[in-house]
């Protein structure tokens, strides 16, 4: 397989075998893998931590910090696979959907184009035309919790279902 890409499928399939092979599924429980997979963020960040900003690709970073970078974000990854596996999300379909999500979240030919502003700062024809997160009159969340539009007073809901023109572009359930 060296030098061949690999798939999440590929890598879901390896972790549950790997942990089958040493009867850890036992002790991976979703809260364990997650505290697992902050711990290794928290190394992942030290590695950055007194560097300052870093230009990309890491030009004048040593082969072995990069190396020890790939060793950390793989542990991150590896961690995130596992916990998708686990808790039966299928992180593939769910990245595509969020992406989807975001895109009409931050419209390319709104105001968040070239902007870091969050996005209750960003004013858009989405926000002004529906009265807040959008698509096709309907909006992507189960409530206005978080949009500009009258109801998200005092709401302490999470946006938990979206769009079903979301989910069906994005190829989700």
């Amino acid at each position: 397989m060296a030098g061949d890409g690999v798939t999440l499928e590929d890598l879901k399939k390896r972790l549950a075998e790997f942990a089958k092979e040493r009867d850890w599924d036992q002790f991976h429980s979703p809260r364990n893998l997650l505290l697992a997979m902050v711990g290794e963020v928290g190394e992942l960040s030290e590695i950055f931590q007194w560097k300052g900003e870093v230009p990309r690709g890491l030009p004048n970073w040593k082969d072995e910090e990069k190396q020890h970078l790939g060793e950390e974000l793989s542990d991150v990854l590896l961690y995130l696979v596992r916990l998708s596996d686990i808790c039966g999300v299928d992180l593939g379909k769910a990245a595509l959907r969020k992406l989807k999500m975001n895109a009409i979240k931050y419209p390319a030919n709104a105001g968040s184009r070239g902007s870091s502003e969050k996005r209750t700062e960003i004013n858009t024809d989405v926000d002004n035309d529906a009265g807040g997160d959008c698509v096709k009159g309907r909006s992507i969340y189960s409530d206005s919790s978080t949009s500009n539009g009258a109801g998200s007073q005092g709401s302490s809901e999470k946006r938990t279902q979206i769009n079903t023109d979301v989910d069906n572009d994005a190829g989700g359930d």
